[in-house]
C-alpha cells in the first residue's frame, strides 16, 4: 500500500511541475530544489526524487552531478529534432489509425478544431490543438508509440508558450481541417502527408518586448 501511495504521489508531484516548467513559470536553467518541492507539496523526498527522474525521462529536467536536478534548457536545433520526430511518429500513427476512424472519431476531431477557433488565450489553443492530434491518433492501437509522441507534444508546448505568452493571436488551423477533410474521404496518404508538412514546418516570427527592440521567435503550426 505505501508504494502505491508513494507512486501516485510521484505522478501529481511530476504532472504539477511539468505544467509549470511547459507554461514557463519555472524558467530553463532553474534549479529544482528538493526540500522546497517537497514542503510546498507536502510529500516526503521520495515521491520527489522519483518526479525528478521522471521530468528527466521526458527531457524537461536534468541532473547536475552532486546538485541534484535543473530545468533543460532548449534552443532551434531541439524544437527541429521535436518537429522532425513528430512528423515521422504522427504520420506513422495515423497511417495505422485511419482503418479505425469512425464518424465519430472525425465530430470529434471536428469539436477540437472549433475549440482552437475559439481560444482566447495560447494556453486554451494548445489544449485544443492537442485534443486534435490524439483523437485522429489514439485509434492506432500502439501505446509505446502514442506514449512518445505524448512526450514530444509536451515539448512543443514549451516552444509554443515561450514563443506566444504575450501576444497569442487568434488562428485558424486551415492544416487540421484538409486533414480531417481527407481522413472524411477515406485519402489517408493525403492527410498523412497535410500531417507531416504541419507537425515538421518551422517558422520565423517578430516577437515584441516591452521598451526594446524586437527579436525573432522561432514558430509552428502545432
Amino acid at each position: 500500500m505505501n508504494i502505491d501511495v508513494e507512486e501516485t504521489h510521484s505522478v501529481r508531484i511530476a504532472r504539477i511541475l511539468t505544467e509549470r516548467i511547459v507554461s514557463g513559470e519555472i524558467p530553463p536553467g532553474t534549479r529544482l530544489r528538493q526540500d522546497h518541492i517537497a514542503a510546498e507539496l507536502g510529500a516526503s523526498h521520495v515521491p520527489v526524487r522519483e518526479a525528478f527522474r521522471q521530468l528527466q525521462m521526458q527531457g524537461l529536467a536534468e541532473a547536475i552531478p552532486r546538485r541534484g536536478f535543473r530545468v533543460t534548457k532548449f534552443d532551434l536545433a531541439e524544437l527541429r529534432e521535436v518537429a522532425e520526430m513528430r512528423a515521422s511518429l504522427e504520420s506513422l500513427a495515423l497511417r495505422h489509425a485511419a482503418p479505425n476512424i469512425t464518424s465519430r472519431t472525425l465530430e470529434e476531431a471536428g469539436r477540437a478544431i472549433r475549440q482552437g477557433e475559439a481560444a482566447e488565450n495560447v494556453q486554451e489553443w494548445e489544449k485544443a490543438n492537442r485534443q486534435f492530434h490524439r483523437v485522429i491518433l489514439t485509434l492506432c492501437q500502439m501505446p509505446r508509440l502514442l506514449r512518445t509522441i505524448d512526450d514530444l507534444h509536451i515539448a512543443s508546448a514549451r516552444f509554443l508558450f515561450a514563443a506566444w505568452r504575450r501576444d497569442w493571436e487568434t488562428r485558424t488551423d486551415h492544416d487540421h481541417m484538409r486533414i480531417l477533410d481527407a481522413l472524411r474521404k477515406g485519402q489517408t496518404d493525403l492527410a498523412c502527408v497535410t500531417l507531416t508538412q504541419h507537425v515538421g514546418w518551422i517558422g520565423k516570427r517578430l516577437m515584441s518586448r516591452k521598451n526594446a527592440s524586437s527579436k525573432i521567435a522561432y514558430n509552428f503550426l502545432g
